[in-house]
């Protein structure tokens, strides 16, 4: 009797679980490129100039993060829009430009950290820049010209596997647990230094690029209602997933280079590796940031990219679907093809721009009451009655996102001197 009566009850949960399978893709990839090449050289700086103090930002920056990008999930599920196009018909044309021109900035900052990351681990092997650059941007275009949403979608989770590295870095630096737990609850809040990389960390867990891909990607994707709840865990496995890749970066960083010459500056790859090769041999050190880089850098471009052309023919009306070929949506494969061309020839030409890195995490920081602002109003006011944000948890998500959008920009201002 019992074995007549396992299979039908067995069918459900396969059911369930493939549905949760299929469902996961868009949290999980824009997770891995919020680890971006900025963000790693953000993490690495942090730890080696504050030590542990940022560490405690990387663990609560974990919820913050997941109550944003849910929203984006809800969005895009319950209205079947991307978020430019929601916002066009909210609000507007004019300010459907705005936040599409903010989407602009942010991933043209995205791309010269990304590429730059590929050049510098490039120049650790001897490879000149132009040839790394282009073999990048060639593989970049192949796996979006020739693939759907879904052969995309698992491209960039394979390439940002890769950055699972950085544990094994952390793990090879032996941290002193004594002087962690010390460093993470002792916060030197009037040094504007460390205000200015608080910013800095901020602005690289919450981009524009992130919100406008992952609301397009579900949408794209076509996930109905009944994926909400396996949607938001992708979401919540995702953001936990991003802030210990960080957290690994920044306690690697801090327990090697930081106990050693806390007064280095590391504003490119290259030199990130070099620091650590004394403490993790030059082949292990290379190989390690080599690979982490490289999935970090080029799971970021394909989503800051996709972002932008999603982004754009929203508010423009263009057609735009990673199930449509080419020659079907022409405006938005070209549109991601030149930000992918023009971000590795301008690298290419301007080798100085690694050290823009954790400015473009500021500016991302200084670009949240725009983008926060769109986001929460979105939930607000154009979701169906029943899904929108109400009670008490709008206030909280309202005043979560105040507080960061004003640390995230009283960081940024204060470590430049305008505050």
């Amino acid at each position: 009797m019992l074995d007549q009566i396992s299979p039908p009850a067995a069918k459900p949960a396969a059911t369930r679980l493939a549905r949760a399978l299929a469902v996961f893709g868009p949290g999980l990839v824009v997770m891995l490129a919020d680890t971006d090449v900025g963000s790693v050289i953000t993490a690495g700086q942090s730890g080696v100039q504050f030590g542990y103090h940022l560490l405690g930002q990387q663990l609560i920056l974990v919820p913050i993060l997941y109550m944003v990008q849910e929203l984006t999930v809800r969005l895009g599920i319950f209205t079947g829009r991307g978020h430019g196009e929601l916002i066009r018909e909210s609000f507007g044309q004019f300010w459907a430009w705005v936040s599409a021109a903010g989407l602009a900035v942010a991933t043209a900052g995205a791309l010269l950290t990304e590429f730059s990351g590929v050049a510098g681990v490039g120049e650790l092997y001897g490879v000149p820049r132009a040839v790394s650059l282009s073999l990048a941007a060639a593989a970049l275009l192949a796996v979006v010209l020739t693939g759907s949403y879904r052969r995309v979608e698992r491209a960039a989770i394979a390439v940002g596997l890769f950055e699972f590295a950085f544990f094994y870095v952390a793990w090879a630096a032996h941290p002193a647990l004594g002087e962690l737990t010390r460093g993470m609850v002792s916060i030197p809040w009037r040094d504007s230094h460390y205000l200015y990389l608080s910013a800095a960390n901020i602005g690289a867990v919450i981009m524009p690029w992130m919100i406008f891909y992952q609301q397009s990607a579900v949408a794209d994707k076509k996930l109905r209602p009944e994926h909400y709840s396996a949607a938001c865990w992708d979401t919540a496995a995702g953001a936990l997933l991003t802030q210990l890749v960080m957290a690994a970066v920044l306690i690697a960083c801090a327990a090697t280079i930081g106990a050693k010459n806390p007064h280095a500056s590391l504003s490119t790859v290259g030199e990130m590796s070099q620091a650590l090769t004394p403490f993790m041999g030059q082949f292990t050190g290379k190989l390690v940031f080599s690979l982490g880089v490289l999935g970090a850098g080029l799971v970021a471009a394909i989503v800051a990219s996709l972002a932008l052309a999603w982004g754009v023919g929203e508010v423009a009306g263009y057609r735009r679907s990673l199930e449509l070929k080419p020659l079907q949506a022409r405006w938005f494969y070209g549109v991601y093809a030149v930000c992918v061309v023009a971000g590795a020839a301008l690298v290419a030409v301007w080798p100085n721009l690694v050290s823009l890195n954790v400015g473009v995490q500021v500016m991302n920081a200084l670009l949240l009451p725009l983008v926060l602002g769109f986001l929460i109003a979105l939930a607000v006011f154009s979701l169906p009655p029943e899904r929108r944000l109400r009670g008490w948890y709008m206030w909280t998500v309202i005043t979560v996102s105040a507080l960061t959008t004003a640390l995230g920009v009283y960081g940024g201002l204060s470590g430049a001197g305008l505050v």
